[in-house]
């Protein structure tokens, strides 16, 4: 039936047409944004378990950030015990030194001065090795901890190793000398125990160390492996919507023809009453 009121051919062109330019559009989206799914409209599902995922992603990089400054502070406390050890055996040599009983008064004194520097020259290092407010071996802290989960629930503990002069590990008293022969020959024996005392100290922190190493190597692979997990959800496949843009485009010119013939259809009815 011819009419001049209502077209039908139009109106399934139009019909076409528009789905042809919703199709476009999802597809200009995914192309600028570079994602399929790109907001919860697109797909509730996969979205809200991307955002669930991005949000672990966030919470490893927190913890990165953690094992990082954990790593940090125990590598300076290591560095000051390390000076700690180089002082203690340049301390050993001068009580050595010291302690031998052919030394007149004045190289004595010489030995003594050179022993005394060396011995503040730790409280110094004590004193100086912090990092972030941390120092693990002025006795100040017990301990430093890092996170090692996303959720805050697990974490990775250092234990502190006090090096002060007068302490447990180095027992060199912090008014010790080489005065006397005496007090020389007493003082090897200290300093040998404190070496071997700071050493074991070195090898736990350490161990501490490698312990916030290996979490943080883990932490960045679980990181990584989430963020490909993200991608493989949302990502937009370029290949293919560059060819679905072409082919879309090509429909849509051939639509806009189709309503055009369509809405050519009523003025034949003129030629009717002619």
């Amino acid at each position: 039936m011819l009419s001049v009121n209502t077209n039908s051919g139009a109106m399934v062109a139009l019909e076409y047409l528009n789905q042809t330019q919703a199709q476009l559009a999802t597809t200009q989206n995914a192309i600028s944004t570079g994602l399929k799914v790109s907001s919860a409209k697109d797909d509730g599902a996969t979205y809200a378990i991307a955002q669930n995922m991005r949000g672990d992603v966030a919470g490893y990089a927190a913890v990165t950030d953690s094992l990082n400054r954990g790593t940090s502070a125990v590598d300076v406390a290591m560095s000051g015990g390390q000076s700690i050890s180089d002082l203690l055996v340049e301390m050993k040599q001068k009580a050595l030194a010291a302690s031998d009983t052919s030394l007149d008064t004045n190289s004595r004194a010489a030995l003594n001065q050179d022993f005394i520097a060396l011995r503040d020259q730790i409280t110094t290092i004590v004193k100086n090795a912090v990092f972030n407010g941390f120092n693990l071996i002025d006795g100040t802290t017990t301990k430093i901890t890092a996170l090692a989960s996303a959720d805050g629930s697990r974490r990775i503990t250092v234990s502190a190793q006090t090096m002060s002069l007068g302490g447990s590990i180095v027992t060199v008293a912090a008014a010790g000398s080489v005065s006397t022969q005496a007090a020389a020959s007493t003082m090897v024996t200290t300093i040998e125990t404190s070496l071997t005392n700071v050493d074991a100290a070195l090898a736990k922190l350490s161990s501490g160390a490698k312990k916030f190493s290996i979490q943080a190597t883990f932490t960045q692979q679980l990181s990584d492996t989430l963020s490909t997990g993200i991608g493989n959800l949302v990502d937009a496949n370029m290949a293919q919507e560059s060819a679905l843009l072409t082919s879309l485009q090509t429909k849509q010119q051939l639509g806009v023809q189709a309503l055009s013939i369509a809405n050519q259809a009523p003025s034949t009815i003129l030629s009717l009453f002619r």
